[in-house]
């Protein structure tokens, strides 16, 4: 296979597949080695990045997507006559950012953070796709946990959880505000 068909399968499998994908995979589909896909992929990505494609890829963490660019949603959203998500609430913000700071979490985790029920929360969550089961922990009862997803980190524009802001202890801003009264 040259490096052109290498190209056109791999943009095929990432076209085909519409959820995130990570290298290997694609590699093992192809049975080519994976730094051949590689290749592919940040030539796709070079492609997609000019000024005449409607398209990107993008590379989240380890995985690659075929999205459309962003600059094309209107159109897109009213071809498609999509309905404008609901912004999420403080509550579920708050359960988000629990759960993005703490992976894998369950429940009980959450509600003890936060100090009140997170049922309706982690619900809506996982409906709008921000949110997955990450299987069970190893505790008594064997609890579900929780993890971000990829359409976490692509609406709030991160390439990883890496990329999250640091947090900020209580502590930290009473030291500020004493600093700053001074």
């Amino acid at each position: 296979m040259n490096q052109k068909q290498i190209r056109a399968a791999v943009e095929a499998m990432l076209f085909a597949a519409a959820d995130p994908i990570s290298a290997d995979k694609l590699a093992q589909a192809v049975q080519l080695p994976q730094a051949s896909v590689e290749a592919a992929l940040e030539d796709l990505r070079t492609r997609y990045q000019r000024e005449d494609s409607g398209l990107c890829l993008l590379h989240l963490d380890t995985r690659w997507q075929l999205s459309t660019k962003a600059e094309w949603a209107d159109c897109i959203r009213r071809l498609l006559d999509a309905r404008r998500a609901v912004p999420l609430g403080p509550a579920a913000m708050e359960t988000l950012t629990v759960i993005a700071y703490n992976q894998p979490v369950s429940r009980a985790f959450i509600e003890q953070v936060r100090g009140v029920d997170s049922s309706s929360s982690v619900t809506s969550l996982l409906e709008k796709g921000l949110i997955e089961e990450a299987g069970r922990l190893d505790l008594p009862g064997r609890p579900v946990s929780f993890r971000t997803t990829d359409v976490f980190l692509r609406c709030f524009g991160l390439s990883s959880l890496a990329d999250l802001p640091p947090v900020h202890s209580a502590e930290d801003e009473t030291t500020k505000t004493e600093e700053a009264n001074e």
